[in-house]
């Protein structure tokens, strides 16, 4: 097997953070703006924090430059109302986690990354209860950039400079739970990896053909041929 690059997203893919992200941008919002708008009918999955603000005051009715206006500060306020109340019991891992991050610390070809929505500070204050951070040496985050699909190639990127190697098209597999992580890495030709172990069904995922879709991580075998393929 020629060497892999193994992109994780974060929510509802390695962890559960009960709440607690989504209780703290609505406190940042309310800091900033004044209002949450539709927080409540509002679909987190797969997209960045950044891009998860402006949608939201855009449908609360804030213009686009008011918005990029605040936006600094609305991020900053969300990172440090998160570090504030997150505590290490919030903090649940997905089914089969620690087993399939073992078997993959053990693969000499696979090497591991993140590829996030979340702002990097946040990425890592979730997954350190997990004692997980050393799995994961780089990544690509929302604070790189707005747009999910900018950052398979910026994740890519970082990996060669980690490690020295080039990886392209089914090489480079990404793992997430949310029809935005099969469809960002599409331009690269990636191998997507789809888990319904989030908040978008099993039948959602399916539509989107990935190269391979589990119910959830927990049976190690099944998970390491679905990414090593």
């Amino acid at each position: 097997m020629s060497p892999r690059l193994v992109l994780f997203d974060i929510d509802g893919t390695l962890l559960s953070a009960s709440g607690i992200s989504g209780r703290a941008l609505a406190e940042a919002l309310s800091d900033v703006f004044g209002e949450t708008g539709p927080m409540e009918a509002y679909d987190y999955s797969g997209k960045t924090d950044p891009l998860i603000v402006r949608e939201l005051m855009s449908a609360a009715g804030f213009p686009a430059a008011e918005i990029d206006a605040r936006m600094e500060r609305t991020l900053a306020v969300y990172e440090k109302r998160l570090a504030a109340s997150l505590r290490p019991e919030h903090v649940r891992p997905k089914p089969g986690i620690p087993s399939l991050l073992a078997a993959l610390a053990e693969e000499p070809r696979a090497t591991l990354g993140l590829l996030t929505g979340n702002l990097e500070p946040c990425a890592r204050l979730k997954l350190e209860p997990l004692g997980v951070n050393g799995h994961f040496p780089f990544g690509a985050y929302g604070s790189d950039h707005e747009d999910r699909h900018r950052l398979p190639a910026l994740a890519v990127e970082r990996a060669r400079v980690a490690t020295g190697l080039h990886f392209a098209g089914k090489s480079i597999v990404v793992v997430g739970d949310s029809v935005h992580d099969v469809r960002c890495g599409r331009s690269l030709g990636v191998r997507a990896v789809a888990v319904a172990s989030g908040k978008t069904s099993r039948e959602r995922l399916a539509e989107e053909v990935p190269d391979a879709l589990l119910d959830d991580l927990t049976d190690t075998g099944a998970a390491l041929r679905a990414i090593l393929g």
